[in-house]
Formats: C-alpha cells, sequence, structure tokens
C-alpha cells in the first residue's frame, strides 16, 4: 500500500499525466490509476475531486459539462497549457527523486 504522503505527493502529476493523453471525466481517471497501479493506488470521490477543483482553480486543468448518451451528463476534464508545463516540471522532478532512490538502493552504488 502506497503512504497516505506519497499519495497526495503524486496526486497532480498523475491527473496531469491522464489529461496529457486526452480529456476524461472523474470516474474514468479513477479506474485508470487502479487500473495503471495495479490496484496499489485507491482513490475515492472524495479524494479526487477536491483536488480537480483546485487543479481547474489554478488554471492547470479546464472542465465542461458533456451529455452522455443514456445516462447523466458528465464533466470532462482536459489539461490547458500551464498544465502542460506543469506536468513537464513534474515529471523533472519525479525522475530525480527516482534516480536518487535508485542509486540509493544499489549496494554496490553506495559503497562506491
Amino acid at each position: 500500500m502506497v503512504s497516505k504522503q506519497l499519495m497526495a505527493a503524486s496526486t497532480r502529476p498523475i491527473i496531469l499525466a491522464i489529461l496529457a493523453r486526452g480529456e476524461d471525466y472523474g470516474y474514468s481517471i479513477i479506474q485508470k490509476v487502479r487500473d495503471i497501479s495495479g490496484g496499489r493506488l485507491e482513490w475515492t470521490d472524495g479524494m479526487l475531486y477536491p483536488v480537480l477543483q483546485r487543479m481547474e482553480m489554478d488554471g492547470l486543468i479546464a472542465s465542461k459539462w458533456r451529455a452522455a448518451q443514456g445516462s447523466r451528463p458528465r464533466r470532462y476534464y482536459r489539461i490547458t497549457g500551464p498544465g502542460r508545463q506543469e506536468l513537464e516540471s513534474e515529471l523533472s522532478g519525479w525522475r530525480s527523486v527516482w534516480k536518487a532512490l535508485s542509486v540509493l538502493s544499489d549496494p554496490v552504488a553506495v559503497e562506491t
């Protein structure tokens, strides 16, 4: 299970990465996160929607309501230009963290 701190730190970049592939709606985002993490990341509506709202207020994403055939309207989110820039910045930071952790977890590299 992923710690709450790590989950909180990774939420925005994960959402931005999903939306960089195309617009999507909340429940679908939750399902994609569960699928790509092999079930290790379990997001809820109560966690996701406030984050989406903050990201929209920050200008990283935009949304619009769209009628869905045979069901109620859904709010679709898309990444904005500033959101793409934020995603690149976040990915760069996460790559740096991953590189440091990889080096530190390699016993040979730590000894040298």
